[in-house]
């Protein structure tokens, strides 16, 4: 292996980070909390359009505050979806609930709306309504809101948008993280724009953000003395990690763009070949394509998804399968699931292909070249 590494989704750092950086550093504001904590929230809601943020210490920190702000607990149930990564229904069992796994939709790879449809009539005939739907944004796209907020109105259930993965989309107008009673999005080291580490939880209601900064700061009391009359956790953001995320914050548009860009270039690049389909991103979706996702028909392509994986893996090029369904997962075995194969066949089909917003042109190509190593190339003929 001669050439550098291509790793799927690395960090992408503009130049501002080290700036902010060094200014949280040399104030000693390097605890938790700070100006840069402040600044990121009062930031962060402005780049979505409204309502109040807050900063915490990871993403599945967010969903797990916000399942907790909504009272979900021990015998509950949370309907969510199963093609996704763990952290999603890891945030339900801390609560002590059950997480009971829908499966995707075609269309757009997310939660299908009639299969919640089918399990919330099916939960209000038993009357035993779910304490929450915790949905899914799956790599950079929104799921369809126009049907499942609709659903969750009309069952009165509350709705969780899990935009992990999508901050920077857009569903008919609105940014990713504004549907549903609360937003929660990653800042890990390989999304769209990355604090290192950190999440941030997003509401309209300003009092669900005033009791997710009390719970995450150990839920202290206003006393003199360390008073604590409810349980609270340790998950605000560090003042430095602020910093590198107000950084990033300010180069979104472009992270946005540039991986559009490298989904564009696949797309144009593989298009004469049979049997690669990529996610699909249907009208009114505008999706940020943090991971540019296909799936592979091996009778048509000439191999499968895995012997793909391979030899990108010779040539030192990360991919990856997609997510394994939650319903398939040791973890969460016994838990209820409703729907039929659609998840469970795009894991065995679907690949992640490198998708920085760093990738140069030489790369890509050699992404491109990758894939189609031993591929059936009569058919670009």
């Amino acid at each position: 292996m001669d050439e550098d590494r291509i790793f799927l989704s690395p960090p992408h750092m503009s130049g501002a980070e080290r700036a902010l950086l060094l200014e949280a550093f040399d104030s000693n504001w390097i605890a938790p909390l700070g100006p840069q904590v402040d600044a990121l929230e009062q930031e962060f809601a402005a780049a979505l359009g409204g309502g109040e943020s807050v900063a915490l210490s990871s993403g599945t920190a967010a969903l797990h505050l916000a399942l907790v702000l909504l009272g979900v607990g021990p015998g509950d149930e949370v309907l969510t979806s199963t093609l996704t990564f763990a952290a999603t229904a890891n945030a339900i069992a801390y609560t002590g609930a059950s997480p009971v796994f829908l499966d995707s939709e075609r269309a757009t790879w997310n939660l299908d709306p009639e299969l919640l449809a089918e399990e919330l009539a099916v939960c209000a005939r038993r009357g035993r309504l779910p304490k929450a739907v915790l949905v899914v944004d799956l790599y950079g796209q929104c799921a369809d809101y126009t049907r499942i907020e609709a659903l969750c109105e009309q069952y009165q259930v509350p709705l969780v948008e899990d935009a992990a993965e999508s901050l920077g989309a857009v569903y008919r107008g609105r940014p990713a993280g504004r549907f549903g009673r609360m937003g929660c999005f990653s800042l890990n080291g390989n999304k769209i724009i990355t604090a290192s580490g950190g999440g941030m939880l997003v509401s309209e209601d300003p009092e669900l953000c005033r009791r997710a900064r009390f719970l995450a700061t150990q839920a202290r009391d206003p006393a003199p003395h360390y008073q604590h009359s409810q349980i609270g956790y340790n998950y605000r953001m560090s003042n430095l990690l602020a910093a590198v995320a107000r950084g990033q914050l300010q180069v979104l548009a472009d992270r946005v763009a540039r991986r559009r860009s490298n989904y564009a270039y696949y797309r144009r690049a593989l298009a004469a070949y049979p049997g690669l389909d990529f996610m699909p991103e249907p009208p009114g979706h505008q999706a940020t394509r943090w991971l540019t996702c296909l799936t592979v028909q091996p009778e048509q392509f000439g191999r499968s998804r895995d012997a793909i994986c391979e030899q990108l893996t010779l040539r030192n090029i990360e991919s990856r399968p997609v997510w394994k369904p939650l319903h398939l997962q040791p973890a969460f075995a016994g838990c209820r699931y409703r729907g039929g194969s659609v998840a469970e066949d795009l894991f065995h089909r679907g690949l992640c292909l490198p998708s920085g917003s760093s990738l140069s042109p030489h790369q890509r190509a050699r992404v491109v070249d990758g894939i189609l190593a031993r591929a059936a190339r009569r058919a670009a003929a």
